[in-house]
């Protein structure tokens, strides 16, 4: 068996730098300060920035007679916690309802906290979404239904309607996470197979006002699409939902239940999703209180800090993990070769996807790293980069890790310990991959989602 060679001195604390640079972007989603920038007490009166940062923007005030908590996503605990450090006590409707994955739901809050399931839908999260329908449905005229939405909520709250079994949603979830469909995608099928999503929470809490402070997970920050849009009008439809499953080649693998249900949806036997210029938003708002956007800019600065040349993707990062990663091994390519001896630093932001094809483990960042390793080897990169891509909720697929940390001796440390990884991209084995070579990247729940960061360095 092959022993990996020695590295350089300066590989160490090019890996670091690219951690802390990564770190950085995931410090400026800290969900806690997001809310306290956009809530606020003043004589009182709970007030709601629209626009958080600006001294001169919009606000929504009340006074309200009461406010029902509701938080859901992977930062709901420290959004809740937050949000309960502004709003008074006897303004509060009850215990707030709070519903997170199960990694975060350990954390230490003064409330009780669901625990559901992500990626894939589990009985914590009904159980969940039902409290969260219960909670909206007992306000009333002059009461608020505060909403405060982060990454991950819309696989957290599944609540299909009463024909469609639990079972049944989890498994139309599963072929489309592993069928390519992107987010949008995905949660486009998920709104009309759900009593919550697409508007649904802004109906069963009329005619009380609603707000929600949204964290996204969204690419472009749609917020129709974050979380499915609870409280916002959806401009999508059953027909969509069903171009979708048929597109992507799983319709005919759908459960009867989804298909009979959505095919009644486009014959109009089934009550459409609230659309964009219905009057229940009239009292419906929203604010946006953190992105992939200002996770990514907070991360340029940190890169700049270290006084590198530094470019920064114009465009979300999507499409295949794979292809995504042989596109950023040339681009580095390319930067080297214009500064043989500079030092520079690329970054992006976006959300990946990966279409399986093998019976191996790991998520989209793992995925990319690994193929980014194997791009640059294919390629001829000179061995003088590093190359991190991982998930500001601290978690890649149904893996402990948040993504993966490579470098030009990486693919050496795997074939030394006995791996392939060529195979292993193949088999969608990435985690097996990077684990053997010491690359996976362990940060533990973050308590926050805003999508997935990558960070080129070149030493």
């Amino acid at each position: 068996m092959p022993s990996a060679a020695p590295v350089p001195d300066w590989l160490g604390p090019l890996r670091a730098e690219a951690l802390e640079i990564f770190r950085a972007g995931v410090r400026a989603a800290d969900p806690e300060l997001a809310v306290a920038r956009a809530l606020r007490l003043e004589d009182g009166v709970l007030e709601i920035l629209l626009e958080p940062g600006r001294e001169a923007g919009d606000i929504r005030r009340g006074p309200w007679t009461k406010v029902h908590l509701i938080a859901f996503g992977k930062a709901a605990p420290a959004m809740a916690k937050a949000a309960l450090r502004i709003i008074p006590a006897d303004l509060l409707a009850g215990e707030p309802i709070v519903v997170t994955n199960h990694e975060n739901a350990t954390q230490d809050v003064p409330f009780p906290v669901m625990a559901a399931g992500h990626p894939l839908p589990d009985a914590g999260g009904l159980a969940g979404a039902r409290a969260v329908a219960a909670s909206a449905q007992g306000a009333v005229a002059g009461e608020l239904v505060l909403v405060l939405v982060s990454g991950g909520g819309s696989a957290l709250l599944p609540y299909p309607p009463e024909r469609i079994s639990l079972e049944d949603k989890i498994a139309t979830t599963e072929l489309l996470l592993a069928s390519g469909a992107d987010i949008t995608q995905i949660n486009t099928v998920r709104k009309h197979l759900s009593v919550l999503k697409g508007g649904g929470l802004a109906r069963l809490a009329s005619p009380a006002e609603v707000h929600a402070l949204i964290l996204s997970d969204v690419l472009g920050d749609d917020l129709s699409a974050i979380a499915s849009g609870p409280t916002s009008p959806d401009p999508t439809s059953f027909s969509d939902a069903v171009s979708i499953l048929r597109s992507f080649g799983v319709w005919d693998r759908t459960p009867d239940s989804v298909r009979s249900y959505l095919d009644d949806g486009c014959r109009g036997l089934v009550d459409e999703t609230p659309k964009p210029g219905d009057s229940l938003f009239a009292k419906a708002g929203s604010t946006l209180v953190g992105s992939n956007a200002v996770s990514l800019a907070a991360a340029e600065a940190a890169a700049a800090s270290s006084g590198r040349p530094l470019r920064v993707h114009p465009e979300a990062l999507a499409g295949e993990a794979r292809e995504e990663a042989e596109k950023l091994a040339l681009l580095a390519g390319e930067a080297m070769t214009a500064q043989p001896g500079g030092r520079s630093a690329y970054l992006c932001g976006g959300e990946t996807t990966v279409t399986l094809r093998g019976a191996g483990q790991g998520g989209r960042n793992q995925e990319m790293a690994l193929a980014f390793a194997l791009a640059a080897e294919r390629h001829g990169l000179p061995k003088r980069w590093v190359f991190l891509s991982g998930g500001t909720d601290g978690r890649d697929g149904p893996t402990d890790a948040a993504g993966g940390l490579v470098d030009p001796w990486s693919l050496e440390r795997m074939r030394a310990a006995g791996e392939d990884p060529g195979v292993r991209l193949e088999d969608n084995d990435s985690h097996r991959a990077l684990e053997s070579s010491g690359d996976l990247l362990r940060t533990g729940a973050t308590g926050t989602n805003v999508a997935d960061l990558q960070i080129v360095l070149v030493e």
